[in-house]
């Protein structure tokens, strides 16, 4: 009697969880945006050790039901992250949400058992993620061109997320997902010290047609930033390539549009004042100045003469600095701007409200909210448990 009341139970909230969850997740789609506050300390370790057997648990079912690459593409979709955190018992809108969930994840995955691995963290384990991923190739027995080019990307998203797109973010944690079939996705997070707020990236490699043109399933983040350089837009496609010729064009001519030779000249730095020359709004706040250090940069990628824009990406040196110097002349001189959205705007896997890159698909969206809710309630948790994660899932979405 007392196991059927039991049941009964489970029944009602899974129930009450699938509607309410359903309700919540089509508005938060429609909304866009996942509020990711700073917080900083650490979950307590009794919670912790929770929080690894319940991702342990989730990722055995979906595994079992729907395979690798459906996991991959639920890790890479921003909301159901968000709601698989939650249901995990962590703070649902803190920034250490992403931080403690991969932490958990990083200990509940394993890459025998599972047939994936997680290489990466935060801060310094962030700069050993190449050397993870070479240890799963290894594991997986991948061939050697698939795992360098894992790295490959690894490094790339790296690069355009920290200095490709600059809305103020910077990068502090970076976590690449590989399958034994050799399937990746990758989960990173930048901080802004002035807004108080963090924005998570999200990437999954078989949605992706080119790294340099719109590779994001997901951005979440509370805030728009104003005149963000987009460099991996389509509308910067152009300027890309100008910037490569820039560079192979031997830089040294480009230091008349940094340093003053006469009273007469004029500098980017100057548009500001002008008031006979009228230039886009996003040109009045970039620093201009480069120095001799940084010009040497420049010369030492003529000197490798990059064949095109991931190469000259993955150059040493070459940074936001220097990315945003060649965006600006690309416009000034060649007339081919970049674009100055910022691209948080994209950060739907399932579409946007306004039909915006697609319209909401909702049998896809069903889909989705039907992995959580299948994963939880076949679990091999105990009831208890299970209703707690239904519980934690319901207060989300209320």
């Amino acid at each position: 009697m007392v196991k059927q009341s039991k049941n009964l139970i489970l029944f009602k909230c899974s129930k009450t969880f699938y509607i309410l969850f359903l309700k919540k997740l089509y508005h938060m789609q429609r909304k866009g945006v996942s509020n990711l506050p700073l917080h900083g300390g650490h979950p307590p370790h009794w919670l912790f050790t929770r929080m690894i057997d319940l991702a342990e648990a989730i990722t055995d079912v979906i595994l079992d039901e729907y395979g690798h690459t459906e996991y991959l593409n639920r890790i890479s979709n921003p909301y159901w992250f968000q709601a698989f955190s939650c249901v995990l018992g962590f703070d649902w809108h803190s920034s250490g949400t992403t931080t403690t969930t991969l932490g958990a994840l990083k200990r509940a995955i394993k890459p025998e058992k599972h047939g994936i691995y997680l290489s990466g963290g935060k801060g310094a384990r962030s700069r050993k993620t190449p050397t993870g991923i070479i240890h799963a190739g290894e594991l997986f027995n991948l061939n050697t061109n698939t795992i360098e080019e894992m790295v490959n990307c690894s490094k790339l998203s790296a690069k355009i997320d920290n200095s490709c797109i600059q809305d103020g973010y910077t990068l502090y944690q970076h976590n690449f997902f590989i399958t034994e079939k050799g399937e990746w996705a990758v989960i990173q997070q930048g901080m802004n010290t002035e807004n108080k707020y963090a924005r998570r990236y999200h990437w999954m490699s078989n949605t992706i047609n080119d790294l340099l043109e719109n590779p994001h399933s997901g951005i979440s983040c509370d805030e728009k930033e104003p005149n963000t350089l987009n460099m991996v837009a389509t509308e910067s496609q152009p300027t890309q390539k100008v910037s490569v010729d820039l560079i192979n064009d031997n830089p040294d001519h480009l230091r008349e549009y940094f340093q003053r030779k006469d009273s007469a000249q004029t500098l980017l730095t100057d548009f500001k004042c002008q008031t006979d020359f009228e230039m886009p709004r996003h040109h009045p706040v970039l620093n201009m100045d480069l120095s001799d250090r940084e010009f040497q940069v420049l010369k030492e990628a003529w000197e490798i003469q990059p064949e095109n824009y991931e190469e000259l990406l993955l150059l040493h040196g070459i940074g936001p600095k220097k990315i945003r110097a060649l965006a600006l002349i690309s416009d000034l001189v060649y007339g081919e701007p970049a674009s100055w959205e910022d691209p948080v705007k994209y950060s739907f896997t399932h579409g946007g409200k306004d039909g915006f890159p697609y319209p909401v698909d909702r049998e896809v969206y069903d889909h989705s909210i039907n992995t959580m809710r299948t994963a939880i309630e076949e679990s091999k948790l105990d009831e208890k448990e299970r209703i707690g994660a239904i519980k934690r899932l319901d207060d989300f979405i209320s």
